[in-house]
């Protein structure tokens, strides 16, 4: 088979391949320059030669399924083709595709309506209640803590898992560090019924042996559980998401970066920007101001990518006045 006629044959396969990967599912192709190929094929095999696999992959492929291949299937021989028509043969075959189309829209569905979310999220709520897929979560847990907001928020608050007091009253972020959440909120101009506070988990995690404490979760439970977050997050389409601590900013952005380094810079979460911040358990270790200014200052790029009014009261938040 001449060089020139297989280069062509690879170059219109290669051809066919990105129009199918496109969406194309149908191509013209004369009846005569499908009859050359097979022949050529047949001339390969009575010459004992192997036949290149191109040819047999071009003759069987889907991105071939079109009105042709009925009158190829005709019991009449086909005359054997001249070597010196094939290369032009096959360059009709290149000639013979329509234009590229554009590639299929890959646009997020339209949002659900506030009635439709409030559905929507009432029907995942008696989903993640009635879960029974983390046996151990489930015989050490009091209550599954779901979630709790606006379902229309524009900004969302995503947390690692529920401790005792959560796990108590069934709410994310009611303990002391849900306290100093609730205060971050409020400074910010808004409220915990203006927003929407979820966990990656939402059973808190066993403690076997320990009267109390908690522990982080697992990757393999925030693996199981965290479809319940992604669903959510996909009713609500908050305008920024915010992942409090390490445990939340791994199982939603997969990063290995620690928080210290990573805190303070945007992320995306499948289009939605997503500032990772210190968790609130952290300030209530580390009184310092600094640390606390540093959590400020990232509720201050929230605030601006929100498009919240910030007064110069807030931009001073725990900065020591100047001497």
């Amino acid at each position: 088979m001449p060089t020139t006629y297989s280069e062509l044959l690879d170059a219109a396969i290669r051809h066919l391949e990105t129009l199918k990967r496109r969406g194309v599912k149908h191509v013209r192709v004369s009846p005569g320059v499908l009859a050359a190929l097979r022949e050529t094929g047949r001339s390969g095999r009575a010459s004992g030669k192997p036949v290149p696999s191109t040819s047999r992959g071009l003759a069987s492929s889907p991105a071939l399924s079109a009105e042709p291949a009925k009158p190829v299937a005709s019991s009449a021989p086909a005359t054997p083709p001249q070597p010196s028509l094939l290369a032009p043969s096959a360059a009709r075959v290149v000639a013979a595709q329509p234009a590229p189309q554009p590639l299929a829209s890959t646009s997020p569905p339209p949002a659900l309506s506030p009635t439709e979310k409030a559905a929507a999220m009432a029907a995942l709520k008696a989903r993640a209640v009635a879960c029974q897929r983390c046996p151990h979560l489930v015989k050490a847990r009091t209550q599954v803590v779901f979630g709790v907001g606006d379902v229309n928020a524009s900004l969302m608050f995503v947390g690692e898992a529920p401790g005792a007091d959560e796990d108590a009253q069934g709410e994310p972020f009611v303990g002391a560090a849900g306290q100093l959440l609730t205060r971050i909120i409020q400074t910010m101009g808004l409220s915990r019924d203006t927003v929407y506070i979820a966990n990656i988990l939402k059973c808190r995690p066993d403690t076997p042996g320990q009267s109390s404490g908690n522990r982080p979760p697992t990757e393999e439970e925030m693996e199981t559980c965290i479809p319940y977050l992604l669903e959510q997050i996909e009713i609500i389409r908050p305008s920024v998401l915010v992942a409090l601590g390490a445990t939340a900013v791994k199982g939603l952005l997969h990063c290995k970066t620690g928080i210290t380094r990573l805190r303070g810079q945007w992320q995306e979460f499948r289009g939605i920007p997503t500032m990772p911040t210190y968790h609130p358990a952290y300030l209530l270790r580390n009184q310092a101001l600094s640390e606390k200014r540093k959590v400020w200052e990232d509720m201050l790029q929230v605030m601006e990518r929100l498009g919240l009014p910030i007064s110069e009261k807030q931009r001073a938040y725990f900065l020591r006045p100047s001497n």
